[in-house]
């Protein structure tokens, strides 16, 4: 078992409390009162971010109830009318499709196109500004620590150059800095050390993304020309997103697999 699994651990000796299970649907069931509550006591700038972040998970909770609703509307279909004198009462039934199938295969293409980017570490743990950054105090102004070193590796593109110390608030160490990943194509079985182009998103921050930091499930963009690939149209691919799949400042390397 991993480290500091102390609480999984415990339960997987001894078990849950008794009254563990009824603890925690109550506490599910107060946690929309909770919000409700939180959502009239917040004011100002706080209130519209929080208000802003509810309006989208609720929006996204009805297209996803809409999605998995299956509608049985009946419509007509001008092509299968048949042949011959029917009935009056016959006539309505005659050329008629359901809408049921159509949802269920415009479902199928959904999860399909999802499916085309599940990434293979679909969750991992958020890296803190503490793990990331290192306080530099620097100079007679101790007080004024305002700069970071980055302490996990990182890209920095081709014409990367430094700022003067004086403007330089993040600070990445040559040490740190890759240019190459061992990308493994998950089809072909074997691994390629390619040139990374950019770091597309770092799932802790967007502030890391835009510093380039790499962690453990990171999407990095990485050049795959010499590996030849062509598309349907016959033009070569140039670039290709992977993710990383291991701690790349514990191992000094970046292993990734090819989002295929």
């Amino acid at each position: 078992m991993p480290q500091n699994e102390h609480i999984e651990l415990h339960r997987k000796r001894y078990g849950y409390r008794l009254d563990y299970h009824e603890r925690k649907r109550k506490k599910e069931a107060r946690e929309p009162h909770e919000r409700a509550h939180k959502a009239k006591k917040l004011r100002g700038i706080r209130a519209k971010m929080y208000n802003k972040q509810r309006h989208s998970e609720k929006v996204q909770m009805k297209k996803a109830i809409k999605q998995h609703e299956e509608r049985n509307t009946k419509q007509k279909d001008a092509q299968k009318v048949p042949e011959g004198a029917r009935a009056a009462y016959l006539l309505d039934r005659e050329g008629e499709n359901r809408a049921k199938v159509l949802s269920n295969m415009i479902k199928q293409k959904r999860k399909e196109k999802a499916g085309k980017w599940d990434v293979p570490i679909p969750k991992v743990k958020a890296q803190s500004d503490a793990d990331v950054f290192r306080v530099l105090k620097t100079g007679k102004r101790k007080k004024k620590a305002w700069k970071r070193m980055v302490t996990k590796v990182c890209f920095v593109g081709e014409g990367f150059t430094r700022k003067p110390p004086k403007f330089e608030r993040f600070i990445r160490p040559m040490g740190l800095r890759f240019k190459k990943a061992h990308v493994t194509h998950p089809e072909l079985k074997a691994t390629f050390c390619l040139p990374i182009i950019g770091v597309k998103k770092n799932p802790s921050s967007v502030m890391f993304t835009s510093l380039g930091v790499i962690t453990k499930g990171t999407v990095i963009e990485v050049n795959i020309s010499e590996l030849g690939l062509v598309t349907q149209s016959g033009k070569v691919v140039w670039g290709k997103y992977a993710q990383v799949t291991n701690n790349p400042e514990n191992d000094g390397c970046i292993n990734a697999v090819l989002l295929v």
